[in-house]
C-alpha cells in the first residue's frame, strides 16, 4: 500500500475557493505533469492511490456524461474501489434524506471520496460541513466531497479544468488573460465559476457576451470586479465583433432553454442568433485564437456549430480530454497521495468575528421615560433606538419582529416616538418590567433581528449595563430564518433539515447584504427572516 499522507488528505472541493490560488497553480502543474507522463506511454506511479480499500463514490443524481465519465475513469486509474450510485433505485425514492443517505456510506467504507452531482445548491458544503466531524466522532475517515456541479451554483471541477486548458492555450504563462464569455451567462454554472477562477491569472479582462435575458447575474458580474477584473459587457457577438478588439480565448455555452420560462421561450431564435457563430464572422476573429465549450452542444442549435470542428478554432475536444487528468490530479490530493511537495500559501485562515454586541457606558441618573403604561420600569429592560431613522412602516415591522421572534408575550409596552436626532426622526422602543431572563442568547438574538439598537438592563430604576447591537458577521440557528434560493439544500421546501446560516457581506457606502453559507445566494437582511 503507497504512503498517503500528503497536505490535502482529507479536503473537500465544494467552490472553488476551497482551493487558495497557490493550491490551485499547483493542481495545474501536477495535471501538467501527469498529462506528459501518461502521452509519453509511462506508468505515472507516483500519482496513483493504488488502494483497494480506499472507495471511489459517484454520485450522480443529475444526468452527466463527461464529467461522470472522466471521473469514472480517473478512479479506475487510482486503483480505488469504484461504486456508480444509483439514485433512482435508492432510499431517496424513500424519503430519505441526503444527509443519512451519506452517512450510510461512509459506514460502508474506511477511507473515501464521494463525487457528488446534484440539482440541489450547496450540497456539498453542506455535506463537507456536517459530515467531516460526525464521521471523526464515529471513528471513521473524514471523507472527501467534490462538487461536481450543483443546480445553478458551480462546478469546480470544470473551472479547473477549463484554466488548465487555457494556461495549455498560453504556454503556461499565468500573467494575464483576456477572455470572452458568450452566451447563456444567467444559467450556466460553468462561467459563474469564473468569477473567482481566473484569479489564477495575474491580470483579467473579461468580456461578457449575452442578450440582457441571458446576460450574467450581477452577483458574479459584481464578484468579478471585486476580483480586480476588467469587465466589457456586449448584448451580441455582432455587437462584439464591431468592437476590433476581441479576445483570443472565447468560451461559449449552450442556451439551456429547459431552465426558462415561457416568456424567454418565445424569444429562443432572437437569443440564439446573438450568440452563435456564423461563417461571416471568421475574419474578424484573430488569427491565434481558440474557442471553448464546456458540452454538450445542443446538436439542433449549437453556439459552436459543427462546421467549425476541423478548424484551428477547436479547442473544446482537448478540453474535454483535460478533464481526465485534472480530476485525476483532484482525486490523488484529497486522498494524500500527492501534496509534499506542495511550496505555496494555502487557504487563509478564518478571521475571528468581529464584536457586534457592545457593551456602552452608562450615565448616572434614573431613566423615568421608560414606562409601561403609568408605571416606571423599576426591574426590566427597555429595548432603545429600533430602527432608528427608518420610515414609520419599517419601524413598527421591527418592533413586531423583535417581539415574535424573541417570544416577547408579555406585559409590557411599546411604541414610535421622537429622537434626539431632529424633529423628524423617529425611533421604537420596547419596554418590558420584570422579564424573567435576558442572557447572552438573547442578546444575540436581538442583535440579528434589529442591528443598531440599544438595550438597557434597569434594576432598582437605574440603568445598570446597556448594549449597542450592530450588524452581525453571521445569523444561524434560528427557526425564523431561511434561504430565499428555492434550489437550496436548505429551502424548506426539501424538507432535509438543514439550518439556515447567512455570512454577512460587506458592502460599500453600508450596504452589506447576507448570503447564504451553502449555496452563495446573496440576501438583503430584512430577505431572511420568514415570519
Amino acid at each position: 500500500m503507497t504512503m498517503r499522507n500528503g497536505l490535502f488528505k482529507g479536503r473537500s472541493i465544494s467552490v472553488v475557493n476551497d482551493l487558495s490560488v497557490d493550491e490551485q497553480r499547483y493542481l495545474y502543474r501536477k495535471a501538467r505533469e501527469l498529462k506528459a507522463a501518461l502521452q509519453a506511454g509511462k506508468a505515472a506511479d507516483e500519482f496513483r492511490i493504488a488502494d483497494s480499500d480506499y472507495s471511489s463514490y459517484l454520485v450522480f443524481l443529475e444526468n452527466s456524461t463527461r464529467t461522470r465519465e472522466s471521473f469514472r475513469n480517473a478512479a479506475e486509474f487510482h486503483g480505488t474501489r469504484v461504486n456508480m450510485f444509483d439514485s433512482a433505485t435508492s432510499s431517496f425514492a424513500k424519503n430519505e434524506s441526503v444527509t443519512d443517505t451519506f452517512k450510510m456510506l461512509i459506514g460502508y467504507a474506511p477511507e473515501s471520496c464521494f463525487v457528488v452531482r446534484s440539482k440541489l445548491e450547496g450540497t456539498c458544503t453542506w455535506l463537507a460541513h456536517y459530515l467531516g466531524p460526525w464521521a471523526e466522532r464515529q471513528g471513521y475517515m473524514r471523507p472527501s466531497f467534490i462538487n461536481a456541479g450543483d443546480g445553478k451554483h458551480e462546478h469546480p471541477t470544470q473551472e479547473f479544468l477549463d484554466e488548465f486548458s487555457f494556461l495549455e492555450q498560453l504556454g503556461w504563462n499565468d500573467q494575464s488573460i483576456h477572455l470572452a464569455l458568450v452566451g447563456d451567462l444567467y444559467h450556466g454554472r460553468t462561467v459563474h465559476s469564473k468569477a473567482d477562477g481566473l484569479r489564477v491569472f495575474g491580470t483579467v479582462k473579461v468580456d461578457l457576451v449575452a442578450p440582457p435575458e441571458l446576460a450574467m447575474p450581477p452577483f458574479y458580474e459584481d464578484a468579478m470586479k471585486r476580483n480586480g477584473y476588467t469587465v466589457r459587457i456586449f448584448a451580441s457577438l455582432d455587437e462584439y465583433l464591431s468592437t476590433g478588439d476581441t479576445a483570443p480565448i472565447w468560451y461559449f455555452t449552450r442556451l439551456q432553454l429547459e431552465r426558462m420560462g415561457e416568456s424567454v421561450l418565445e424569444k429562443a431564435p432572437r437569443l440564439r442568433k446573438a450568440v452563435t457563430f456564423r461563417r461571416d464572422m471568421l475574419d474578424r476573429v484573430p488569427v491565434s485564437a481558440r474557442f471553448y465549450h464546456p458540452l454538450p452542444r445542443d446538436r439542433l442549435a449549437p453556439t459552436v456549430p459543427t462546421w467549425l470542428d476541423d478548424t484551428p478554432l477547436n479547442g473544446w475536444d482537448g478540453q474535454s480530454a483535460n478533464g481526465y487528468y485534472t480530476r485525476a490530479v483532484e482525486m490523488a490530493m484529497l486522498a494524500g497521495r500527492i501534496g509534499d511537495d506542495f511550496g505555496g500559501k494555502g487557504r487563509a485562515p478564518t478571521a475571528p468575528e468581529e464584536a457586534f454586541v457592545m457593551e456602552a457606558p452608562v450615565g448616572a441618573g434614573r431613566k423615568p421615560e421608560y414606562k409601561v403604561g403609568i408605571k416606571p420600569v423599576e426591574t426590566g429592560i427597555v429595548i432603545d433606538h429600533i430602527a432608528s431613522g427608518r420610515p414609520l412602516a419599517e419601524i413598527w415591522d421591527r418592533i413586531d419582529k423583535i417581539r415574535r421572534v424573541l417570544g416577547l408575550n408579555l406585559r409590557s409596552s411599546h411604541g414610535v416616538f421622537h429622537s434626539n436626532s431632529g424633529p423628524e426622526v423617529f425611533k421604537g422602543i420596547v419596554s418590558i418590567p420584570d422579564l424573567p431572563a435576558f442572557g447572552e442568547k438573547e442578546l444575540k438574538k436581538l442583535g440579528a433581528v434589529s442591528p443598531g439598537c440599544s438595550i438597557n438592563m434597569i434594576d432598582g430604576h437605574h440603568v445598570m449595563k446597556k448594549y449597542r447591537l450592530g450588524m452581525p458577521p453571521r445569523i444561524y440557528d434560528f427557526d425564523e430564518i431561511s434561504c430565499k434560493n428555492e434550489n437550496c439544500l436548505s429551502h424548506p421546501k426539501h424538507e432535509e433539515h438543514i439550518e439556515a446560516h447567512f455570512v454577512r457581506k460587506m458592502g460599500n457606502g453600508g450596504g452589506d447584504t447576507y448570503v447564504c453559507r451553502w449555496c452563495e445566494r446573496e440576501h438583503q437582511y430584512s430577505e431572511i427572516w420568514t415570519i
